[in-house]
């Protein structure tokens, strides 16, 4: 059996001053979001389509189609909100549908998309050297599909998602959340990859609570906010008094790098044997207050 110091090297942190958005002038990146699914997308989109240190290429769609409480063609309606929502900021970015369910069981298993290959596309045109930055906030299954279909891209992709539970102390790597159930096979194959992998785990987004009524306060006022909080309300689930924005705790740790802490761990061989960074803690309240100011801040393009 291997020792716990085979699964987690949390003696080894990585420097803030070279990592990151901070060390990057404009660093392009494409997002994958599952945006009809939660109220947490909106969000996080908001607040990465708001940073001027990132140059966002596209925004893809993927699917949550095998949720209980899944719409009818999932993936469609997150293109649609995808679309939507940059309309509201007066943004004009690519957006691309995704594959419309999980991988297939057997055969050629990738989900042929639109995302999919803007994600090989953009991957092969890199200089030697260069990794193309990719941020998912659900299912993997169009990142794992551009694999798939062209193997050689998978050292030039650095991922960060949203997913997975991860025990520090114990070194054990859980794979029984939303994100990972949307689509096991994607999941697995890219532990079993060369892409370089960066994962807020749910127990450590899990501290990154808003509360709606001050949601509300804050934001009574203000067009965007106004259409951050209709997304709450109209939400199936919209009643609820706090929710956790997920997928905000992931977008913070990559555009704000002193908020986080990340660790370098190995996982076991039956999760790839290979090296994953993993977020270990968060500033929620740093992250709370940043997003309400940005938000605040913005006025649409006229």
């Amino acid at each position: 059996m291997r020792s716990l110091r085979a699964f987690i090297l949390t003696t080894l942190f990585l420097s803030f001053s070279n990592f990151e958005v901070d060390a990057q002038d404009h660093a392009s990146i494409i997002l994958d979001a599952d945006t009809g699914n939660e109220v947490d997308d909106f969000y996080a989109l908001a607040r990465i389509l708001l940073e001027p240190k990132v140059n966002v290429t596209a925004v893809n769609a993927t699917h949550w189609q095998t949720s209980h409480w899944a719409v009818e063609k999932s993936m469609e309606n997150s293109h649609r909100l995808n679309q939507q929502l940059l309309g509201e900021m007066g943004i004009k970015i690519k957006t691309n549908r995704g594959g419309a369910s999980r991988m297939y069981d057997w055969g050629d298993r990738a989900q042929h998309s639109a995302a999919a290959y803007e994600i090989i596309e953009q991957a092969k045109d890199l200089k030697e050297g260069q990794k193309l930055t990719i941020m998912a906030f659900g299912a993997l299954t169009n990142v794992a599909s551009a694999v798939y279909i062209a193997p050689s891209i998978a050292s030039k992709l650095k991922l960060y998602w949203l997913g997975t539970t991860y025990d520090f102390e114990k070194g054990i790597l859980n794979k029984n959340d939303f994100n990972c159930m949307m689509d096991p096979f994607a999941i697995n194959f890219l532990l079993f990859s060369k892409a370089e992998l960066h994962i807020m785990p749910v127990n450590t987004a899990a501290s990154l609570v808003f509360e709606m009524e001050t949601v509300k306060t804050i934001f009574k006022t203000h067009s965007l906010g106004n259409f951050l909080l209709n997304r709450w309300n109209t939400h199936l689930d919209g009643s609820r008094a706090n929710r956790v924005i997920w997928d905000l705790a992931l977008v913070n740790a990559y555009i704000n790098p002193k908020w986080v802490e990340q660790v370098e761990i190995i996982t076991s061989k039956d999760n790839g044997d290979r090296k994953v960074f993993y977020y270990k803690s968060i500033d929620a309240d740093a992250m709370r207050e940043d997003f309400f100011d940005k938000i605040l801040a913005f006025k649409r393009p006229k």
